[in-house]
């Protein structure tokens, strides 16, 4: 995809705009930013670079208030000046944002739900983001249950929900891949193969955000993207 053609899907994808906030439905496969490599500079645009299309009459682009995986899909949340910038910052580092993922994961969980309570740390500070549970790292918890399940592809999936207690880089990932049920389509910690995978199948499902103490959260959900669809369906979505 252009930059041209982000800047004119984007608006499209618009899950929730108001005077602070806007939330979009990030597309799989895009990174939200361009890293330092130059190789992130040559593989099409990043998501920020077409923010100027959500202007809306403002007189600066809005900006990331956090962020997603370059595979992951789902709700985003821009700051659309300073000030609302600074109060949503607040809000992610205080906890207080609820996010839920969808996952497609390889295996089983034992049991309906339960809490993964373990820390995590750098792998190696050669490969950038990548990250593994360390005992020495710092404290990360994810919630999950259960919502399907099914033989898919010859082998057992699971439909996960997933609910962020912390927000680790790579959270969810390496939670789920430490349980032994690792993300289908996860080429960094599970068994996709690097290149021509199912992609990943990890979307930010939903998210509310309090942005008025004395008016309910601003909750806000993305439709399933179309590459998690089939699985999703197999084990009982829709």
């Amino acid at each position: 995809m252009t930059e041209d053609e982000l800047r004119t899907t984007l608006p499209q994808r618009l899950l929730y705009r108001d005077g602070l906030m806007l939330i979009v439905d990030k597309p799989a496969g895009i990174p939200v930013h361009r890293g330092p490599k130059a190789a992130d500079w040559q593989n099409g645009p990043a998501l920020e670079a077409a923010f100027d299309a959500l202007q809306f009459g403002l007189p600066r682009p809005p900006a990331l208030a956090h962020r997603l995986d370059r595979d992951t899909s789902g709700c985003l949340v821009l700051g659309r000046h300073r000030k609302a910038l600074e109060q949503l910052f607040h809000l992610f580092r205080q906890g207080r944002v609820d996010k839920t993922y969808w996952a497609v994961v390889e295996g089983m969980p034992d049991g309906d739900e339960g809490l993964i309570d373990l820390p995590l740390g750098r792998r190696d500070p050669s490969r950038g983001w990548w990250m593994k549970v360390d005992a020495a790292g710092l404290p990360a918890q994810t919630r999950w249950r259960v919502r399907g399940h099914a033989e898919v592809d010859g082998a057992r999936r699971a439909w996960l929900e997933l609910m962020p207690l912390t927000g680790r880089t790579h959270q969810l990932r390496v939670h789920c891949a430490a349980m032994g049920w690792p993300i289908v389509g996860d080429a960094v910690y599970g068994t996709a193969p690097r290149f021509g995978g199912p992609g990943l199948h990890l979307h930010a499902r939903a998210i509310a955000v309090p942005l008025q103490p004395s008016k309910p959260a601003v909750a806000v959900e993305a439709p399933a993207p179309g590459h998690m669809a089939e699985r999703l369906a197999a084990c009982g979505w829709g």
